[in-house]
């Protein structure tokens, strides 16, 4: 990939080959006779949003530590940016947004900026952090008196302060109120555009659904499922169908194939199945229906079914 939207003065030349955001190889971790990390390969690329998504115990955690060089792994290879995590942290590239500590409550909001800030060689202006982050107007409030959402953004611009090439995010909007999410939101894809690479766990669905480029599904340490949040959904669950076809009856309906079921009300058509373009292709073609829709279950329903204890029976289902 040739970078041509680098952060400023952090990428390579135009015309040089950037190196991956976050690379792993045949990753594992254990904690004594526990796999937290079974075997997972990870490639993410520079500038995109991803989300980190599995249940509690899936491994999400382990795998973030390791990419943060917080853990070593048992095996396998790791490289953020081209270089080793540690490598990567002590030039100020990567930086990480926590759910909780961190935060001295008897400071105000831009003197805990300021004194991160004086932790790097370089870093951005504490008044361009505080407003990015959108707590300017809190600025002298002392972080004891701020809400849970107003610390999780000062959190985040203390994130931006070495201005990072790679940002990861645990639960980034608890605390925040609908707009905060929303103006949080915003600000991360704006970064995004600009060249950086963004990787989030959240337990907000639809977070996930509404920005992630890309939605990882990770269970038991291995990654079950990695696409589009509508590849995602339909992987899980296929897709619904709906069409208008008129006195529809089984003549009509006998070259429909790979589905899961049909269902007929009145001139209305429902066809669940895993291979929707094909009979959208067929109802289009072959009968006389219209007001053809084609929907998608939601992104908790392929949740639960790709990273559930019976997750195998569900995608053999969902692929038969």
């Amino acid at each position: 990939m040739t970078v041509t939207n680098a952060l400023p003065g952090r990428g390579s030349q135009a015309g040089d080959v950037a190196p991956r955001a976050v690379e792993l190889r045949g990753v594992h971790k254990n904690f004594g006779s526990v796999q937290a990390v079974n075997g997972i390969d990870l490639s993410i690329s520079s500038g995109e949003i991803v989300a980190f998504l599995g249940p509690n115990g899936a491994g999400k955690t382990s795998t973030i530590d390791v990419i943060l060089g917080l853990s070593r792994p048992n095996s396998g290879d790791v490289s953020v940016l081209g270089m080793s995590p540690h490598q990567a942290i002590a030039r100020g590239l990567v930086s990480a947004v926590l759910q909780t500590g961190g935060l001295l409550k008897d400071l105000t909001v831009a003197e805990t900026a300021q004194y991160t800030a004086s932790l790097f060689t370089h870093s951005r202006p504490v008044t361009e952090v505080l407003d990015r982050a959108g707590i300017t107007a809190i600025a002298d409030r002392k972080v004891g008196k701020c809400s849970g959402g107003e610390q999780q953004r000062l959190r985040f611009a203390m994130a931006l302060l070495s201005d990072p090439e790679l940002l990861i995010l645990d639960e980034p909007t608890t605390g925040m109120d609908v707009e905060g999410r929303r103006s949080f939101w915003s600000a991360i894809r704006q970064d995004a555009e600009r060249g950086r690479t963004v990787l989030f766990a959240t337990h907000y669905l639809e977070e996930a659904d509404d920005y992630a480029d890309r939605i990882i599904l990770v269970r038991h340490g291995k990654i079950v499922a990695d696409g589009t949040a509508a590849q995602i959904k339909a992987m899980a669950a296929g897709r619904t169908v709906r069409a208008t076809l008129p006195d529809a009856d089984e003549t009509a309906l006998a070259g429909i194939t790979g589905f899961d079921h049909v269902e007929v009300n009145g001139d209305t058509v429902l066809v669940h199945t895993g291979q929707s373009d094909a009979v959208a292709r067929y109802l289009l073609t072959t009968t006389a229906a219209h007001d053809l829709e084609i929907t998608a279950r939601g992104l908790e329903d392929a949740f639960i079914a790709l990273t559930s204890d019976d997750a195998t029976a569900n995608q053999q289902g969902a692929s038969a």
